[in-house]
C-alpha cells in the first residue's frame, strides 16, 4: 500500500509543477509568459478561464500532494515503535550456548 501511495504521491508532484509551469506571470520577467508571440496560452482559451481552471487546478493538486505526504508520513512512523534500553539488551535465555572446539583429526598413514 505504501508503494501504491508513493507512486501517486511522485505523479501528483510531476503534475503540479506542469500545472504551475502553466500559468501565465503576472510578475516582471519582461513579457515572459505574457499573451504575446509565444507566451501563455491565449490562444488556446480564454485568458480569463485559463486562470480559474490552472488555479483551481494547482489548489487541488497541492491539496492531495500535502494528503499523500501526511499519509505516507504516518505510514513511515508506523512501522518504527518506541524501544526501551531493557527491551534491546540480551538476556541470559537468548544467547546461544557456547561452542565446543573439535578434536583434530588424527593422520591415518594410509
Amino acid at each position: 500500500m505504501q508503494a501504491i501511495i508513493l507512486v501517486v504521491h511522485l505523479l501528483l508532484a510531476l503534475l503540479l509543477v506542469g500545472v504551475v509551469l502553466l500559468q501565465r506571470s503576472e510578475g516582471g520577467l519582461g513579457g515572459l509568459g505574457g499573451s504575446g508571440p509565444g507566451g501563455g496560452m491565449g490562444g488556446l482559451i480564454g485568458g480569463r478561464t485559463a486562470a480559474n481552471l490552472l488555479t483551481r487546478a494547482t489548489g487541488v493538486l497541492a491539496g492531495s500532494f500535502f494528503a499523500t505526504s501526511i499519509v505516507l508520513a504516518i505510514l513511515a512512523g508506523a512501522n518504527t515503535g518506541p524501544v526501551s534500553i531493557i527491551q534491546e539488551a540480551p538476556s541470559a535465555t537468548q544467547q546461544p550456548a557456547p561452542m565446543q572446539p573439535h578434536q583434530p583429526a588424527v593422520p591415518t598413514g594410509e
